[in-house]
C-alpha cells in the first residue's frame, strides 16, 4: 500500500472514530458516571492522534493532544464530567473533523475554523492547568518525616497505607550502603507510619560479623505516590535486596479501574499490570525470569506475581478480564474487511447483467423445447439467484447508524431553542440499500429540525397543556409490503390546519371555500417556498426544507405522507424501496406493454369474473370489497386483449387493491434501471427492466399509482354530464 492509500484509509477510519466519539459523549452527557463511555472517547482521541502523527499532520496531533490531556484528567477523577465538559469535548470533536477535512482537501484552514481552534485550545489549556495545580497541591506531603516505631506485628491490610517488605543483602554494608538512609529517604515524600525490624537472620554474638547485614524491615507507609516511585527510592541497592511492595487495600479498586481504562494496544498481562502501576518493571522482569526457570511447569505469570506477594489476586483477575475482552473485540473486528463502494457497485452491475443474460438463455431453452438445456438452466438460475442475493446483502446496512447521528442534532438544537427534547430510536436494526441510507440523511435532518422548531411546544406551554415538560421525537423504521417505512414522530402540538390553509390561499395554492381533506392540506407544506413561520430563523422559515424532503424522497422512488392530530403531535412517514438495484418482481402484460410490480406486494392472482368486466371499479373478493384499478384505461393503452382478464391483488398502506391486467407472466428477477430525466415527472412508474427477450418492462410504483387513481376518479365524476 502506498502512502496516499494509507492516508485515505486514515481519513475513513478517523471519521468512524469521531462518530463513535460523538455517540460516547452523548451517552456520557446522559450518564456522567459511565466509565466505558469515557474510555471510548479517550480511545478515539488517542488513536486519531497517534495515526495523525504517522502522517505528519501536526495540527491534528497538537490539538488532539490537549483534548486527550483533559480526558486523562477526567478519567483520573481530577475533572468533573458534566454538561459543560461534554459540550466542550463535542466542539473539540467537530474541530478535529474540520482539521481532517482541511488535511484531506489540502487547502488552508478558514478564518472561522482557526478562530474556533484557538478558542477551544485556550479552554483546554485552562482546564489542564487548573487540574495540574490542584493535583500538585494534593501530591505534596505535609512536611512528613520518618517516624520509626518499636518493632511489632504488621497487618498487611492497613487501610490507606502501603506495605513494604524489605530484606537487605548481606554485603550492602561492605559496599558502603547504609540501610537506614534508604528508609529515611522514604520519609521525605511520604509518612513512615510504622517501621518494624525483623531480626530473624541475626546470629549469636559469637558468630556476628560487624560488616554483614542481618536485618530486614516491615514498613507501613502512607504516600500519594505510585509504586514505581516507592521502588525508585531503593534504586542503588535494588540488586542487593529483596523488595516487595503491596498497595493499600484502598488502592486495589483504583488499580482495577485503571486497568479497565487502559488503551487496547496493551494486550500482555505484564504490560497491563505495569501500566496501571500495580507492578513495577523490575518486579515483572523478576517474575518472567522465574517463569523461565520453571518452563517445564509453565506456571502462569499472574500466579507467580500473586505467590510472590507482588500484587493482589483481584488486580490480576481484572487484568486477565481486560485481556480477554480486548482479544474478543479484536477477533470480532478481524471478521470485517473494507471494500471501496465503487468496487461493490461494479459487482452489483455485473450481477445484474448476469441476471438478464440468464433470463435470455432460459427463454431460448423454452422456445427450443430442449429438456436437457432447460434442466441445466434451472440449476444455473438457482445459482444466479444465490449470487444475486449474496451480492445484494453486501450492500445492505442497518439504518440505526443513520438514526444515531441525530442524537447530536437533537441535543444541539434543543439547547438552542431552550426546549427539553428526548430522541427515541426504534427499528435501528432494519436493513436497506447503502445508497438509499446515504441519501436519506438530508430529508431526515429537515424533518427532525422542523419537528423540533415547529412541532414541539416550549416547556411552559407543554406543562400548561398537561403534557410532560420533556418532549419526545421518535425515529422508527420497519418493513412493510416490500418497502422500508421510516417515520418521524413528535408529541408536539400538531399541524395547524387553519394556518396552513390561510397561507395556501395567500399564495394562490387554494381558493377560499375550497373543501380539502386533511391529507391534501398537509401535502401543501411540501410546496416550494411554503412556510408558516412568522420569522426566518437559523432553523426554518425560508420554505425550502419540506420541498427538499419531497424531491429527495421521490428521487429514491419513494413517497412521503403526513398524519397529524391537533394537540397530540405529527407523524411523517417515508416509504422507500428496499434496494435500487435488483428485485424479485411479478411480470404482467397490458395490451403490448409489460409491467412489473415487486413480488412482496403481490398477495394473489384471480380471474376477473365476467360480470365485473364491464368497467366496474370494484369486485367481490370472497365477501370483501376489493377496489380495482384497470391499467389499460389508466394508462390509455390500446392493443390486443387477452382471452380473459385477471386481477393481481396487491397490498399497500395496510389495505388491498386489485390491478386488472390482460395476462399474467409470472415471477422474474428484475434489474432496475432509472427512466432518465425525460421521464422524471411520470407518476406511477418508478423505473424499467430488461427482459430475457430484450423487451423493456416498466416497474410500477403501486402506492403512487393508487393515490393518483383516487385523485382522478372524483375529478372525472365531477366533470361527468
Amino acid at each position: 500500500m502506498n502512502l496516499n492509500e494509507a492516508l485515505q484509509t486514515f481519513f475513513a477510519e478517523s471519521r468512524a472514530l469521531l462518530h463513535d466519539m460523538e455517540d460516547a459523549l452523548l451517552r456520557l452527557e446522559e450518564e456522567p458516571g459511565d466509565a466505558d463511555a469515557l474510555n471510548a472517547v479517550f480511545r478515539a482521541a488517542h488513536t486519531i492522534k497517534g495515526s495523525a502523527g504517522l502522517f505528519g499532520l501536526s495540527a491534528i496531533v497538537e490539538f488532539t493532544h490537549e483534548a486527550e490531556s483533559v480526558l486523562d484528567l477526567a478519567r483520573d477523577g481530577r475533572l468533573d464530567v458534566d454538561d459543560a465538559l461534554c459540550g466542550l469535548l463535542l466542539q473539540c470533536k467537530d474541530h478535529i473533523e474540520a482539521l481532517l477535512r482541511q488535511a484531506e482537501d489540502g487547502g488552508p484552514l478558514d478564518e472561522q475554523a482557526r478562530a474556533t481552534g484557538g478558542s477551544l485550545t485556550a479552554r483546554l489549556l485552562a482546564l489542564n492547568g487548573h487540574a495540574a495545580s490542584a493535583g500538585a497541591a494534593l501530591d505534596l506531603p505535609a512536611g512528613a518525616t520518618a517516624q520509626p516505631l518499636p518493632p511489632g506485628d504488621l497487618d498487611i491490610d492497613q487501610g490507606d497505607c502501603w506495605h513494604i517488605s524489605l530484606r537487605f543483602g548481606p554485603d550492602v554494608l561492605r559496599q558502603g550502603m547504609d540501610p537506614a538512609s534508604f528508609i529515611r529517604y522514604l520519609g521525605t515524600f511520604g509518612q513512615l507510619v510504622r517501621v518494624a525490624t525483623v531480626p530473624a537472620s541475626l546470629p549469636g554474638l559469637a558468630a556476628l560479623d560487624a560488616e554483614r547485614c542481618y536485618l530486614g524491615f516491615e514498613i507501613r507507609y502512607r504516600s500519594d505516590c505510585d509504586k514505581q516511585a516507592i521502588e525508585s527510592a531503593f534504586e542503588f541497592v535494588r540488586e542487593d535486596c529483596q523488595l516487595r511492595i503491596l498497595p493499600p487495600g484502598s488502592r486495589v479498586a483504583d488499580f482495577v479501574n485503571l486497568i479497565r481504562q487502559l488503551p487496547e494496544d496493551k494486550l500482555r498481562l505484564g504490560d497491563l499490570l505495569v501500566s496501571c502501576g500495580a507492578v513495577t518493571q523490575s518486579e515483572l522482569d523478576a517474575a518472567l525470569k522465574g517463569q523461565e526457570l520453571h518452563a517445564e511447569l509453565r506456571p502462569p505469570l499472574g500466579q507467580i506475581l500473586v505467590d510472590e506477594q507482588v500484587v493482589r489476586p483481584e488486580v490480576v483477575n481484572a487484568a486477565l478480564s481486560k485481556q480477554n475482552e480486548v482479544r474478543a473485540r479484536q477477533s470480532q473486528e478481524a471478521m470485517y474487511i473494507r471494500v471501496l463502494a465503487d468496487k461493490l457497485d461494479a459487482l452489483i452491475n455485473q450481477v445484474g447483467e448476469l441476471v438478464i443474460a440468464g433470463a435470455g438463455v432460459s427463454l431460448l431453452a423454452q422456445r427450443n423445447r430442449d429438456a436437457a438445456l432447460q434442466e441445466a438452466m434451472s440449476s444455473m438460475s438457482r445459482l444466479i439467484e444465490e449470487v444475486r442475493d449474496g451480492a445484494m446483502r453486501l450492500r445492505m446496512v442497518q439504518i440505526g447508524e443513520t438514526f444515531g447521528r441525530f442524537r447530536r442534532v437533537v441535543r444541539d438544537v434543543s439547547k438552542e431553542l431552550g426546549k427539553d427534547i428526548e430522541l427515541q430510536i426504534h427499528g435501528g436494526e432494519t436493513e436497506l440499500d447503502k445508497s438509499i441510507v446515504e441519501r436519506l440523511g438530508d430529508p431526515l435532518t429537515h424533518l427532525v429540525r422542523n419537528a423540533m422548531d415547529h412541532g414541539i411546544e416550549p416547556p411552559e406551554v407543554r406543562v400548561a397543556r398537561g403534557k410532560p415538560a420533556r418532549a419526545t421525537i421518535e425515529l422508527r423504521a420497519y418493513h412493510d409490503a416490500g418497502s422500508i417505512v421510516t417515520e418521524v414522530r413528535d408529541d408536539g402540538g400538531g399541524l395547524d390546519r387553519e394556518r396552513i390553509l390561510a397561507k395556501a390561499i395567500e399564495r394562490g395554492l387554494a381558493t377560499p371555500g375550497q373543501e380539502l381533506s386533511d391529507a391534501e392540506v398537509w401535502n401543501l407544506v411540501f410546496e416550494p417556498g411554503f412556510s408558516t413561520a412568522a420569522q426566518v430563523s437559523n432553523l426554518s422559515g425560508r420554505g425550502v426544507g419540506m420541498d427538499v424532503v419531497r424531491s429527495g424522497i421521490e428521487a429514491l422512488r419513494g413517497s412521503v405522507e403526513i398524519e397529524s392530530t391537533a394537540g397530540q403531535g405529527s407523524t411523517i412517514r417515508i416509504r422507500l424501496p428496499l434496494t435500487l438495484a435488483i428485485i424479485d418482481g411479478f411480470l404482467m402484460r397490458v395490451a403490448d406493454v409489460h409491467l412489473v410490480v415487486p413480488l412482496d406486494m403481490v398477495l394473489e392472482c384471480v380471474e376477473l369474473a365476467p360480470e365485473h368486466a364491464a368497467g366496474m371499479n370494484y369486485c367481490d373478493l370472497r365477501g370483501e370489497v376489493l377496489p380495482l384499478l384497470r391499467l389499460r384505461e389508466h394508462f390509455a393503452l390500446t392493443g390486443p386483449r387477452g382471452r380473459r382478464q385477471n386481477i393481481v391483488v396487491v397490498r399497500t398502506h395496510g389495505g388491498k387493491a386489485g390491478l386488472v391486467v390482460d395476462e399474467l407472466k409470472g415471477e422474474l428477477q428484475a434489474v432496475m434501471k432509472p427512466l432518465g430525466d425525460l421521464f422524471a415527472a411520470v407518476r406511477g412508474v418508478t423505473g424499467s427492466t430488461i427482459l430475457g427477450s430484450g423487451e423493456v418492462a416498466l416497474a410500477l410504483d403501486v402506492p403512487s399509482l393508487l393515490e393518483q387513481a383516487c385523485v382522478r376518479r372524483p375529478a372525472a365524476a365531477a366533470t361527468a354530464p
